[in-house]
């Protein structure tokens, strides 16, 4: 371990040489990387440190004993070997999951897609439930969230309802709630009492960078229409709505929730550029798919991942086999255990295809 560890630090030192120089400075894309890896290499580096001094710990408790000269620095020795040897394989296994390699993608921001899926009336309010469970679990990070495009639905919630999420390892953090969600409870339109089952799907992109996809403007056919409902004076009014498709795909993005023209296609190119990079990132997901096994997989969108069951106040992840009864806090945004479990599932997955490293 300590000759991988040896090769961090000498990585962790040239980054930290590169990121001051004016050269690099100024290729923005390169500077970016740079620092993204210097992050993720400082907390590796500070481990070694610990492990090195731990490692040294242990040989000095070891020639004392071995000496037995001085029977109170012997009995010193000996606590000091206890301790570092307890805190060793602790230290080791925190080793090995930051060695797992980083996902470059988890440190992005995202888009998340809300759409109802079946149950009418029904499922566009469960998908309108989903975007308040994350807009809370996001406020209660610190993240930044910001509607980009939205379809209300006719009795509450959204047909569908598209916001930008910014932060620190948002994707790495959300990526795994992609797939279809499914409610069990009585609908609010229901007069009999009778249990409905609706669905919505939810898709996290990352959010590209300019410098991740190149968009040739020329083709992109740019529509301007009015915005629909509520907004004040300027909805159906004037032309501020913007949906661009990209004649080489079809595939279309949109954005009104801005009253400027100009932040609503700034908005929408965005999204574009995002679905775009998805495209490529699930071609990249399915094939690695195909070399391993994976519970949990943030690439098929069709997959049911999650049932929330009102009448029995119960929420159940199904790739984790995870079963919790407080559903009442997770649709208030307290996805927080479901997120962890989720991760360390992922993490001993990687871990255990990594252990021929170790």
């Amino acid at each position: 371990m300590l000759d991988r560890l040896q090769i961090v630090k000498q990585r962790f030192d040239e980054i930290s040489d590169l990121i001051i120089q004016p050269d690099v400075i100024a290729d923005q894309k390169r500077y970016v990387q740079l620092n993204k890896e210097y992050k993720d290499l400082k907390a590796l580096s500070e481990k070694r440190d610990e492990y090195v001094n731990l490692v040294g710990n242990i040989e000095e408790a070891n020639e004392i004993i071995t000496d037995g000269s001085d029977a109170e620095m012997v009995e010193m020795a000996k606590m000091q070997l206890d301790e570092a040897k307890d805190r060793l394989p602790i230290l080791e296994e925190e080793i090995k999951f930051l060695l797992i390699p980083k996902d470059p993608e988890d440190a992005k921001n995202v888009m998340v897609e809300v759409r109802a899926g079946t149950g009418g009336d029904e499922a566009s309010i469960f998908a309108g439930d989903l975007y308040r469970m994350y807009t809370k679990y996001c406020e209660g990070r610190g993240w930044r969230t910001s509607v980009v495009d939205m379809n209300e639905g006719t009795s509450g919630g959204f047909k569908e309802v598209i916001f930008e999420v910014t932060g620190e390892d948002v994707y790495g953090t959300l990526k795994f709630e992609a797939g279809v969600h499914r409610v069990q409870r009585v609908p609010q339109t229901e007069t009999q009492g009778r249990v409905h089952t609706s669905a919505a799907t939810v898709m996290v992109l990352p959010e590209a960078e300019e410098f991740d996809v190149q968009i040739d403007m020329n083709d992109v056919r740019i529509d301007f229409f009015c915005s629909s409902g509520p907004g004040g004076q300027s909805v159906n009014t004037t032309k501020s709505a913007v949906r661009m498709t990209h004649i080489p795909t079809g595939l279309v993005a949109q954005c009104q929730d801005e009253k400027s023209q100009h932040k609503n296609k700034d908005k929408a190119l965005g999204v574009l550029r995002s679905r775009l990079y998805e495209q490529e990132l699930a071609k990249k997901q399915e094939e690695d798919a195909k070399k391993r096994t994976s519970q949990v997989s943030s690439g098929d969108r069709s997959a049911k991942i999650r049932t929330y069951n009102y009448a029995q106040g119960r929420v159940t992840d199904h790739r984790v086999g995870l079963t919790l009864y407080d559903l009442g806090n997770i649709m208030n945004g307290d996805i927080q255990k479901i997120v962890d479990e989720l991760q360390l599932v992922n993490n001993m997955e990687k871990l255990k295809e990594a252990s021929e490293v170790f």
